[in-house]
C-alpha cells in the first residue's frame, strides 16, 4: 500500500457579487470552458461544477450564481443555491473586483459569511482584475480587507490574462482532504452534456440580444441523438416571455436566430470534438421564470421560495 500515492479532492465554493469574475476563473482553473462567460450580469444560474486537476489533487468547482438582493422566485433561487453551494465546501474563495474594492455588496457578503462561517472551513480572498488599479491601491485593499475578516490567505489575481490563477490552484490543492478522486481524471464538468449544451446557446443568444432581452429567455436540450457516423444532433427550445420576444429573437428574416445557431454549433463542435447538427425552435412560455420545474431543470431548488 505504500506504493499508492496519496490522493486528495475537495470541493471549492466560489463566490462573490454579480460579475467578479466567478466564471472566468472556474474556466481559467479548469482549463477549459465549462461555465458561461458573457458581460451580463446574473448568467451563471446553475451551480455548474468543474473538476481541475492540480498534482496529485482534484479541485471540485462550484460555481455558484453571484450574491446579490433577491426579487423574484429565481433571483431567491439563485441565491439559496449560492449559499448552499458555499455550505458544502471544504474551502470557499471570496473574489472580490479589485477597481470595485469594499462595495456594499462585499460587505454584505462578509457580514453573512462571519454569521455562516462553518467551524473549520478555510475562507480565501482572491482579488481579481487586479491590472485595472495601481499597486498602492491594491494593497490598501488588501489590508482593508484583512481587517473585515480572518482570511486563510489572500490572492491576486487576473482570471482572465491568468496571472496568479495557478498560486490560488496550488493553494487549493495542499489544503482539500485527502481521499480519492470523485470523478475520472478526464472529466472537466459533472453537468449533463445536455445541460452544457443548452447554456452555450443561451451565451450566443445572451451575447446577441443583451439589450433587448437579458434574462426574458432560457434554453432547454430536447433531444440528443447520437448518429451513426460519429455525428451528434441537438434539438433545442429557446422559451421566451411574449410573442414580441419571439421577434425579437428570430431577427430580420430571421439573421439573429441563424447567427446564434452557428455560433453556438461552432463551439459545441469544438466542445465535443465532433460534428454537431444544431436545431432550435423558439416557443413563448409567458411564465417561465416562476414555474418550479424550470429551476428544478437548472439545478435550482425552490420549494421554500423564501
Amino acid at each position: 500500500m505504500s506504493e499508492q500515492k496519496q490522493t486528495r479532492a475537495g470541493f471549492v465554493a466560489l463566490i462573490g457579487e454579480p460579475n467578479a469574475g466567478k466564471s472566468t476563473l472556474t474556466n481559467a482553473m479548469v482549463g477549459a470552458k465549462v461555465s458561461i462567460v458573457t458581460h451580463k450580469v446574473q448568467t451563471t444560474r446553475a451551480r455548474i461544477r468543474g473538476v481541475a486537476m492540480q498534482g496529485d489533487s482534484q479541485l471540485v468547482l462550484v460555481d455558484t450564481p453571484g450574491l446579490f438582493r433577491p426579487r423574484r422566485n429565481l433571483d431567491r433561487a439563485m441565491v439559496k443555491a449560492a449559499w448552499s453551494g458555499a455550505a458544502d465546501a471544504d474551502i470557499v474563495v471570496l473574489l472580490i473586483e479589485a477597481h470595485r474594492g469594499k462595495t456594499d455588496g462585499v460587505d454584505a457578503i462578509l457580514a453573512a459569511l462571519k454569521e455562516r462561517n462553518v467551524e473549520g472551513q478555510k475562507v480565501a480572498l482572491a482579488i481579481n482584475k487586479i491590472d485595472r488599479i495601481p499597486r498602492d491601491r491594491l494593497l490598501a485593499l488588501t489590508a482593508e480587507m484583512s481587517k473585515e475578516f480572518d482570511f486563510a490567505q489572500i490572492f491576486m489575481v487576473s482570471a482572465e490574462k491568468g496571472y496568479g490563477v495557478d498560486d490560488l490552484k496550488v493553494w487549493l490543492a495542499g489544503r482539500v482532504p485527502e481521499g480519492p478522486w470523485m470523478y475520472p481524471e478526464d472529466q472537466i464538468a459533472d453537468l449533463p452534456l445536455r445541460m452544457i449544451a443548452a447554456e452555450i446557446t443561451r451565451e450566443k443568444l445572451t451575447l446577441r440580444l443583451h439589450q433587448e432581452l437579458p434574462y426574458q429567455l432560457t434554453v432547454e436540450t430536447e433531444s440528443w441523438e447520437e448518429r451513426k457516423d460519429g455525428s451528434v444532433r441537438i434539438d433545442q427550445l429557446i422559451y421566451v416571455m411574449r410573442d414580441g420576444h419571439k421577434g425579437i429573437a428570430l431577427g430580420p428574416k430571421g439573421e439573429t436566430i441563424k447567427a446564434v445557431s452557428m455560433a453556438a454549433r461552432e463551439e459545441l463542435t469544438e466542445f465535443l470534438g465532433r460534428k454537431v447538427h444544431l436545431f432550435l425552435q423558439i416557443k413563448v412560455r409567458p411564465n417561465w421564470l416562476d414555474e418550479a420545474e424550470r429551476f428544478t431543470e437548472m439545478g435550482l431548488d425552490i420549494k421554500d421560495g423564501g
